[in-house]
């Protein structure tokens, strides 16, 4: 069949002319367009679709929506998005925690797929491993036997103790890497509290009290002790009012004027902590004069001016950064203390949101490594520079892929 001109009369306010295949509708190169009532082909279908009030055609006589700013021009390709890309997370942004118990063995956490409590040799494999991939961060979390532990916590400034002597091992063995460590008495304490419990029952729910100042000295004597083990980061997790201030005068007096402190500044009182616990067995004990609960010194979950006040102890008392714990659910903290402090932020990546995404991508729910690098991102763009994750090592392997 030859070629014909076919016109179609639009509502009868002009003539829309087409050169074609009449039989089939299909539409070539010369497609002219004189109404302002535009009838359109859908080939695909061979019927005509009615025209959508208020769009127009280009001079090709195509649909145009008339718009000088179109966004999607920069994700057209990935060699436009990444030249546009605002934020991007490397395995130099993480810091890896590690579980580490007296044993000669590993235990698996269940709570924590993936993760287990190292013996010391153990992690030392696991740092030399990670360290190859990029991760230059590590942070030291003890599972310490039972009959150490004690309501004042002594064990946390014993220099033959866990913790100073890894450390002493893994700056002898990795020069290159910054060890964390974790200034809390909750890992030492027979109570599971982070400070020491009052013998009275003036506390919140007729129990004892977190005493304040008497736990901020056996701080001070903890961080010491692991500067002198070699520890380059110290982290307060308690949320002592004032603790930072008197570990860095204490550190200075020490002539430890170089280690840093990254403070726990927004840490709240999250539900989110549970796997943590369970690989610590650092919970609050029922059967003690404890409180049920830390919320006495963590913060509500409520609440976000109060980060600010927080922060601004944090920064006048001397610390280099500042934490907020947990992450994602917390993104909003994250960026308010980006926006009003010149600190370095940090993130941690809590115990209970790794298990979600442990679980998610166990039962096929979620695609592992692409959520969880989302995820690490989303820390990144709220305004982390420092990220806590137990996911360090796999997101490593990932991100040098």
């Amino acid at each position: 069949m030859g070629l014909d001109k076919v016109g179609f009369v639009a509502g009868g306010v002009g003539t829309c002319s087409f050169t074609g295949s009449a039989g089939s509708l299909t539409v070539a190169t010369e497609r002219r367009c004189q109404s302002n009532l535009q009838m359109t082909i859908a080939p695909e279908q061979k019927i005509l679709r009615t025209p959508v009030p208020g769009l127009t055609v280009n001079s090709d006589g195509n649909v145009w929506v008339p718009q000088r700013a179109r966004p999607r021009r920069n994700r057209k390709t990935e060699g436009m998005r990444s030249l546009v890309r605002e934020n991007s997370v490397g395995p130099q942004n993480l810091v890896y925690p590690l579980f580490v118990h007296t044993k000669d063995y590993n235990e698996e956490i269940e709570s924590m797929p993936g993760c287990e409590r190292h013996s010391v040799d153990s992690v030392m494999n696991e740092v030399k491993f990670a360290h190859s991939l990029g991760v230059n961060q590590f942070i030291l979390f003890p599972k310490i036997p039972e009959e150490l532990k004690s309501n004042t916590a002594d064990e946390c400034y014993n220099p033959d103790g866990l913790v100073p002597q890894l450390v002493s091992r893994l700056k002898h063995s990795f020069p290159g890497i910054s060890v964390w460590t974790d200034v809390a008495l909750d890992p030492y304490s027979d109570q599971g509290h982070d400070g020491i419990v009052s013998s009275d029952n003036r506390g919140d729910g007729g129990k004892g009290r977190i005493l304040n100042d008497e736990t901020i000295e056996q701080l001070c004597r903890q961080s010491v002790c692991q500067a002198r083990a070699g520890s380059d980061v110290l982290g307060p997790s308690d949320m002592m009012d004032g603790r930072v201030g008197a570990i860095r005068d204490a550190l200075d007096a020490e002539g430890f004027t170089d280690v840093s402190i990254c403070s726990y500044t927004a840490k709240y009182a999250s539900a989110f902590y549970g796997p943590f616990r369970d690989a610590l067995d650092s919970a609050p004990r029922e059967s003690s004069n404890a409180p049920q609960n830390k919320k006495t010194y963590q913060m509500d979950p409520a609440n976000s001016r109060e980060s600010l006040v927080e922060a601004a102890n944090d920064v006048l008392e001397g610390a280099d950064m500042l934490m907020v714990k947990p992450g994602m659910p917390y993104l909003d903290i994250i960026r308010l203390l980006k926006d009003n402090t010149d600190l370095p932020i940090a993130a941690y990546h809590v115990s209970g949101e790794y298990a979600m995404l442990k679980a998610a991508a166990m039962n096929g729910w979620l695609d592992e490594k692409t959520a969880v690098l989302e995820a690490l991102l989303c820390f990144k763009r709220a305004g982390a520079d420092a990220i806590l994750t137990y996911y360090s090592r796999q997101a490593a392997i990932w991100m040098n892929e």
